[in-house]
């Protein structure tokens, strides 16, 4: 496990906003493993107690303009995005920050209109670098599709990964605990919510 010190630690959430985890989300089925495993309380319990150690809060959102310029068409999956009721639209409720996760002051919010990372194709990566982030605790969603691709991404670009196992979430449940396994653990440090909260809480 990574030092996780406060001046080279950033918590990252990934897609945990109204549209995708939220109440009235496009994806409810990922939605409810999200709240119903306990995932989306977890993940702001970490935001809650980075903070209160000095680590960096940085929020990635995925948005898309109204008229869809820039997106990706490329896949099954983005074309999909664009038939589904809730649209993630640049400025609507679906891209908040989803309760109860809150935004402080001095998070830095991500957004991206195109890919399937945070890490690539937005100002992420140079943002991190300028606050001289070297560890990056990566949360949120969904583990079959965006939370590899920022590990794999971030851990390509130097970084050390953490990832708290128990704070990622993705449909069916059993394929968190199978990416997990089988390709997380291979290039990132796996651990639990409950260990990460527990050491910066040693930090307040």
């Amino acid at each position: 496990m990574p030092e996780l010190d406060p001046a080279t630690t950033a918590l990252l959430t990934v897609e945990c906003q109204n549209g995708v985890v939220g109440e009235v989300s496009a994806l409810p089925e990922l939605a409810k493993e999200a709240r119903d495993s306990g995932m989306l309380d977890r993940v702001a319990a970490l935001v809650d107690a980075a903070r209160g150690a000095g680590v960096q809060v940085v929020h990635a959102v995925a948005e898309r303009r109204p008229d869809g310029l820039g997106a990706n068409t490329n896949a099954r999956l983005f074309r999909a995005a664009g038939r589904l009721p809730v649209r993630q639209l640049t400025g609507s409720e679906a891209v908040r920050v989803a309760a109860p996760i809150t935004v402080d002051g001095r998070d830095l919010v991500v957004r991206r209109l195109h890919g399937l990372s945070p890490m690539a194709g937005t100002d992420l990566d140079a943002l991190l670098r300028n606050l001289g982030v070297r560890t990056l605790v990566v949360t949120g969603v969904s583990s079959n599709i965006a939370i590899p691709n920022t590990v794999f991404d971030a851990v390509n670009l130097g970084y050390e990964v953490v990832v708290p196992s128990d704070a990622i979430a993705g449909v069916p449940a059993s394929c968190t605990a199978e990416v997990i396994r089988n390709s997380l653990a291979l290039v990132a440090a796996v651990t639990t919510a409950e260990a990460l909260v527990e050491r910066w809480a040693a930090l307040r």
